[in-house]
């Protein structure tokens, strides 16, 4: 699966670039040989976006789409979905079996254009209290919302323990090159969580886990800003539903 940026799946390398002084979307899209509309959509942006230096954006390593896979999809239905050859979507993402795609996947669509018509995924409503903070008090929020649907947390302290924010079954785990340890669960609703940067994981793919209990300790594993120990936080990305914490600031100290 494709390894950067909280990627886990193995195909050509996603870049995540950091928006420079005069730059602009075209320009960015020149720079990287693609297409304007692949750095839109990719992003959630439109045409009169604006993007400010220090932004960060997904770069696809070719013109198309970045599909994220919902419970049903199907490599053929995608295929069809996008008049795309099945065979062409299992080498851009370096897929060993046709069937190896799960629900909260990301997949390169190459070439591909965003379908008019096309069915999104339904958000999960959770209530106020479904996940817990997936680090120790006091649980701090060192970066709010961003991609995707991501909120990082860090008390500062490398190796603390790293909590399941609901209970659920381990679909993943492994190593992405900015990512670096990631593990991710799928809950009994449908709705997919993302812990990443982890320095040691403790956790195996189908193994069913309880909230709170530790899929691994905080690291800076993969690329982190700044690099080294002083980087050390938690990715947490929520997939199928709204991130609960995304409505706190940098700084939020939740357990005080």
């Amino acid at each position: 699966m494709a390894s950067l940026e909280y990627f886990e799946n193995s195909g050509r390398t996603i870049k995540n670039y950091i928006v420079e002084e005069g730059d602009t979307l075209q320009k960015i899209a020149d720079k990287f040989d693609i297409s304007l509309d692949t750095i839109l959509w990719a992003n959630n942006l439109s045409s009169n976006s604006s993007i400010n230096p220090g932004d960060k954006l997904i770069i696809l390593p070719v013109s198309g789409v970045l599909h994220v896979v919902s419970p049903g999809d199907t490599l053929s239905g995608l295929a069809e979905l996008y008049s795309l050859k099945m065979d062409e979507i299992v080498e851009m993402n370096s897929l060993s079996d046709p069937g190896d795609i799960i629900a909260g996947d990301f997949l390169i669509i190459p070439g591909a254009k965003k379908p008019k018509r096309m069915e999104n995924f339904v958000q999960v409503p959770l209530s106020g209290n479904y996940f817990i903070c997936p680090i120790p008090s006091p649980c701090r929020i060192t970066q709010g919302l961003h991609w995707y649907n991501a909120v990082d947390f860090s008390n500062g302290n490398c190796g603390e323990p790293i909590y399941a924010a609901a209970g659920g079954t381990v679909q993943r785990t492994g190593y992405g090159n900015v990512s670096g340890r990631y593990v991710r669960l799928i809950h009994p609703n449908g709705v997919v969580t993302f812990y990443g940067h982890l320095s040691k994981i403790s956790v195996v793919p189908g193994q069913q886990v309880y909230q709170g209990q530790i899929l691994g300790y905080l690291g800076y594993s993969g690329y982190t800003l700044p690099v080294g120990p002083a980087g050390c936080h938690l990715h947490f990305d929520v997939r199928f539903a709204s991130n609960p914490f995304a409505v706190y600031r940098a700084g939020t100290e939740l357990g005080r």
